[in-house]
C-alpha cells in the first residue's frame, strides 16, 4: 500500500494542495514579471515616440566620463574615454584568441557571395591551430573553415597582396599601375580581420545567439583609405522596420572610392536582421534594441545582440552616426537628435549640410548615448517614416553624410553647402484630446503661428470634429500620418528655434 501511494502521480498535490497552489502561483507570479515588464515598455513605445518624449523634452548636463581605470575593471560594459585604437585592443579576459586573416578588396558595386564570420580559435601555444609566426600577409593563415561554403572567400581573394599595397583589378589586368600607399596608412582590423589601406571589403558579424543551423550573419561593409584618418561608423535598421537609413548606408559606401578616402568608413545597413525579416521594429523577444546599448552577455537576447555589437565594432570607432525614421505611422523631417550640452557632439552636428539639429540628451540604453559614453562622438539621424522607401529623405541622408566626410578631411570634392539649418533646443508634441480620424491641415517641415489649426479629429459616428492647435510659434519637424488615433495620440512634433545669439 506504501509503494502505491508513492507511485500515484501528483501524491503531494493531493495531500498538501494549498502549499503546491501557492508555491505555483508565486513562480508564475515570478516568471511573468520581465514579460509584464517587457509589455509595458512595448505598449509606452508603441503609444510614444521613437525618442520619447521625455527623452526628447529633457535637457540634462552631460554627466562626468568614467576613469580609464575604472572601465578597464568592468570591459566591456565599463565606459571610459579612451581612443578607438584603445577601444580596439582591449579584450575581455580568458576569451578565444580569434584567428585573423587579410581581407579580400573588393569592388561594393559588384555581385559577391555573402561573407562568414571567421571564427574564434582557443589559445594554442604549440598546437596545429596556432598562426604561423614566418606566414607572410600575401600567404594569411588558413581559416580554418573546411568545406564549409564561402570559407575561403576572405582568404582566397587576398592571396597576391601586400601589406604595402593591395593588388587591384587594374593591376591584375596590367592596364594600369596602382598609385603607391603613404607609408604612414595602416591597416584596419575589425572582426578579426586586417582590411589593407586602399581597400573595400564585405566582413561579417553575428553575436552568436541563433541557433546554429539557422544562423544568418550580418554584412559589415569597411571601406579602409588609402590615407590616414578618423573611423566613422555608420548604422542602420537598428529597428528592423526602417527601410530608409538601409539604403542610405548602401549609397554612400558604394560610391566611397577607398584611394580616394582619409580614414575608414564601417557601414552595417541592417543591424536588427530578426526584425527587419519580419517587418518588426522590435527583436524576436519584442524588445527595443534600441534601449539596451552598450548591452549585457548574460542579459536578455537584446542585451546580448547590443553587447557583441557595440563591443565587437563600435568600440573600433570614432564617430557614429545612427541612422532612424519615425516609428509607428509617424513621419521626421531630415533631422539630427544630438545632445547640444557636449561640445563635441555640438561641433559635429555643424558638419552635416541641410539638417536641422533638435536637441536631445538622449536616454539610457540607446546607441548614441551609449557611444558618447564610451568617449564616441554621436548622433542619430532621424529620415521619413517607418516601412517606406523616400527618395526625398534618403537623398537628404546621402547628401548630408557626404558633407561630414567633407568636413572631416575624409574626402576632397567640391561640395556646394546649403543655407544652414535651425538648431531646436526645445521641442514638444501636441497630442490630440479625442479619438477618431486624424486629418492634417499641414505638412511636414511647416512653420506654424500659435493657434493655427494642424490637422481636424473627425469622430466617424457623430459626426464631431475637433481641431488640434498650435500652441506656440515653432516648425513641425515630426509628424503622424493620417489615421486613427486615440485621445493622447502624439500628433505633431513642434521645434522651437534657438534663442542663443548666434544661432538659428
Amino acid at each position: 500500500m506504501l509503494i502505491k501511494w508513492y507511485a500515484r502521480p501528483f501524491s503531494l498535490s493531493v495531500i498538501f494542495p494549498s502549499a503546491v497552489s501557492l508555491c505555483l502561483a508565486s513562480a508564475l507570479l515570478f516568471a511573468s514579471a520581465p514579460v509584464l515588464a517587457d509589455t509595458t515598455k512595448v505598449s509606452e513605445s508603441i503609444q510614444g515616440e521613437d525618442e520619447s518624449v521625455e527623452e526628447i523634452e529633457t535637457s540634462e548636463p552631460r554627466q562626468s566620463r568614467v576613469t580609464d581605470n575604472d572601465a578597464a575593471e568592468d570591459w566591456p560594459n565599463g565606459l571610459g574615454t579612451e581612443t578607438a585604437a584603445q577601444r580596439g585592443r582591449k579584450k575581455p579576459p580568458d576569451t578565444a584568441e580569434p584567428m585573423k586573416i587579410v581581407a579580400p578588396d573588393i569592388d561594393l558595386k559588384k555581385i559577391a557571395p555573402v561573407p562568414q564570420p571567421v571564427e574564434q580559435r582557443p589559445r594554442d601555444s604549440g598546437g596545429s591551430d596556432a598562426p604561423d609566426s614566418d606566414s607572410r600577409p600575401d600567404q594569411p593563415p588558413s581559416s580554418g573553415n573546411g568545406d564549409r561554403p564561402g570559407a575561403d572567400l576572405l582568404t582566397t581573394a587576398s592571396e597576391g597582396a601586400t601589406s604595402e599595397q593591395p593588388e587591384s583589378p587594374e593591376n591584375q589586368q596590367g592596364t594600369e599601375v596602382a598609385p603607391e600607399i603613404p607609408a604612414q596608412a595602416r591597416p584596419f582590423s575589425l572582426l578579426n580581420a586586417d582590411i589593407l589601406p586602399a581597400t573595400s571589403t564585405r566582413l561579417a558579424w553575428s553575436p552568436g545567439i541563433q541557433i546554429a543551423g539557422l544562423s544568418q550573419p550580418t554584412p559589415v561593409l569597411v571601406v579602409n583609405g588609402a590615407e590616414p584618418g578618423p573611423v566613422l561608423c555608420l548604422t542602420a535598421a537598428v529597428h528592423g522596420d526602417e527601410l530608409n537609413g538601409i539604403e542610405i548606408v548602401r549609397r554612400v559606401m558604394y560610391d566611397l572610392e577607398p584611394r580616394k578616402l582619409s580614414g575608414t568608413v564601417v557601414g552595417i545597413p541592417i543591424v536588427n536582421v530578426q526584425g527587419f525579416q519580419q517587418g518588426s521594429r522590435y527583436l524576436a523577444d519584442r524588445r527595443d534594441l534600441n534601449r539596451y546599448f552598450p548591452g549585457d552577455p548574460g542579459g536578455s537576447l537584446a542585451g546580448r545582440i547590443a553587447h557583441s555589437l557595440f563591443g565587437q565594432v563600435i568600440r573600433h570607432c570614432d564617430m557614429l552616426v545612427d541612422i532612424h525614421t519615425g516609428s509607428l505611422k509617424r513621419t521626421n523631417l531630415p533631422q539630427l537628435r544630438a545632445d547640444m550640452n557636449n561640445p563635441e557632439v555640438a561641433e559635429f552636428t555643424r558638419g552635416f549640410d541641410g539638417m536641422a539639429v533638435v536637441h536631445s540628451s538622449g536616454g539610457p540604453g540607446m546607441l548614441r548615448t551609449a557611444a558618447v559614453a564610451s568617449g564616441i562622438v554621436s548622433v542619430t539621424m532621424e529620415a521619413g517614416e517607418s516601412l517606406r522607401i523616400q527618395e526625398e529623405q534618403i537623398e537628404a541622408g546621402v547628401n548630408s553624410i557626404a558633407s561630414l566626410m567633407e568636413k572631416q578631411k575624409m574626402l576632397q570634392r567640391f561640395f556646394v553647402w546649403g543655407d544652414p539649418e535651425p538648431v531646436y533646443y526645445d521641442s514638444h508634441w501636441l497630442r490630440a484630446n479625442h479619438g477618431g480620424i486624424l486629418f492634417s491641415e499641414i505638412k511636414l517641415g511647416a512653420t506654424v503661428m500659435e493657434g493655427e489649426i494642424l490637422g481636424i479629429v473627425a469622430d466617424p459616428i457623430t459626426n464631431e470634429q475637433h481641431p488640434i492647435r498650435a500652441d506656440s510659434d515653432g516648425r513641425v519637424i515630426g509628424m503622424a500620418v493620417d489615421q486613427v488615433v486615440m485621445a493622447g495620440f502624439a500628433a505633431y512634433h513642434i521645434g522651437l528655434k534657438a534663442e542663443v545669439p548666434g544661432e538659428e
